[in-house]
């Protein structure tokens, strides 16, 4: 395994759902998809730059960088690029990719159909444990972020940040309002049953926010071992293994040196996942360079839990008001709201983004998170005829790659 240093190169990850074009009900038959693609069921196909695969459910597939990417700015194309070829291999059976971080019709108990090929066994156990027939799983698409490091010393400054950001990328990210037509009361619904998905086994997600372990020892002890001891009862034939395991919202990879950040839902388009992409890299860069490592490593996971609670429920408009938290990240009121920190933090790293990367984020940063746009673009009116009519723009976004301006 070669080892890179912080920021050298990143990995994305995209999770689309396949949807019938006219009504957007669940496809699930991402196997046909690869079948079309490959000439037979993998599940994993290789397409240049690009990977696609399967997890989990059989109406998702995840586009992901084929290895390890140096320049995040040309990912948004060769995202777009391939989900362009799937639309197109999807045309003759009258389906298409959708995006958002869950389908706001589903309904998991009837529509939830598992992976039937590779890794099945694996899923079958966590269906077994779990019940994956749930929004929280079955219903849950996000972008995940990873970021290398190269030894302890750089774990320890990468995860400090990390810790500390995680709760306010909800409010930039969010894009999970509606569960089975109906208003669910959060901005982020899929955060929402994320924290309580495993609660058959609490430890494996904590409080989403990782505890304060800085080494790879003190990961091991804190943290794999009381997964590794609380699986034991329901893993018999050890399948499972705890980087697998591993549910909190930022999971230390030490089999590959990475920290993959799972708490951002999925954009309307590749356009506007990089965009939040390179921002946080970008706020993480300004974080490790230019603030307090040891004050950032004291805030605890509770404090930074009730924190991310606010931006699942509300996003941008949550009120932040923990003056440590504030205090730690430079800022000098009491009071802020999220989109408020975000908007400072952006005039702190603007610099380090191009021009159109700036555009794309000043897109969000005026007009809310996505689920704020979402709302705003169905008005009061829930029917399932206005729901697909502006999921039906949402998927034109996906294929255009362009933002979704209600």
């Amino acid at each position: 395994m070669k080892k890179y240093h912080l920021f050298d190169v990143f990995g994305i990850e995209l999770e689309y759902m396949l949807v019938n074009k006219k009504d957007l009900k669940i496809a699930p038959q991402v196997d046909e998809l690869l079948l079309l693609k490959q000439g037979e069921i993998t599940s994993d196909v290789e397409n240049g730059e690009i990977a696609w695969s399967n997890e989990l459910v059989a109406h998702v597939v995840e586009l992901k960088t084929n290895g390890p990417a140096k320049d995040l700015k040309k990912l948004s194309d060769q995202f777009h690029q391939n989900i362009v070829e799937i639309n197109k291999l999807l045309a003759a059976k009258e389906l298409q990719l959708l995006p958002t971080a869950s389908h706001p019709m589903m309904n998991p108990l009837t529509d939830t159909q598992l992976w039937k090929h590779s890794y099945s066994e694996v899923y079958a156990l966590y269906n077994r444990i779990f019940n994956c027939k749930g929004h929280g799983w079955a219903n849950v698409q996000s972008m995940h972020i990873n970021l290398p490091f190269y030894e302890d010393l750089e774990f320890e400054k990468l995860h400090a940040a990390i810790r500390v950001l995680l709760p306010l990328l909800p409010a930039l990210a969010a894009s999970s309002p509606i569960f089975e037509a109906k208003l669910t009361g959060f901005k982020d619904s899929r955060m929402q049953v994320y924290k309580t998905n495993q609660k058959e086994i609490p430890v494996l997600a904590g409080k989403v926010i990782p505890e304060r372990v800085f080494s790879k020892a003190a990961y091991y002890k804190e943290i794999f071992e009381p997964i590794n001891q609380a699986i034991k009862p329901y893993d018999t034939e050890k399948i499972l293994e705890h980087h697998f395991l591993n549910s909190r919202g930022a999971i230390a990879r030490f089999d590959r040196n990475a920290i993959e950040i799972r708490v951002l839902d999925l954009q309307e388009c590749p356009k506007a996942d990089l965009a939040i992409a390179m921002f946080v890299v970008e706020v993480l860069k300004w974080m490790i360079d230019h603030l307090d490592l040891g004050k950032l490593k004291l805030l605890h996971e509770d404090e930074l839990f009730k924190i991310l609670n606010e931006t699942i429920c509300s996003a941008e408009e949550a009120n932040i008001e923990n003056v440590e938290f504030l205090s730690v990240l430079g800022f000098t009121e009491k009071k802020y709201t999220a989109q408020e920190i975000w908007k400072e933090l952006f005039e702190k790293v603007a610099d380090k983004l191009n021009e159109e990367t700036q555009q794309n984020l000043q897109v969000i940063l005026k007009n809310g998170s996505l689920s704020t746009r979402i709302l705003k673009a169905l008005g009061e009116n829930f029917s399932e005829e206005n729901i697909v009519k502006v999921y039906l723009k949402l998927a034109d976004c996906l294929q255009e790659n362009k933002l979704f301006v209600s």
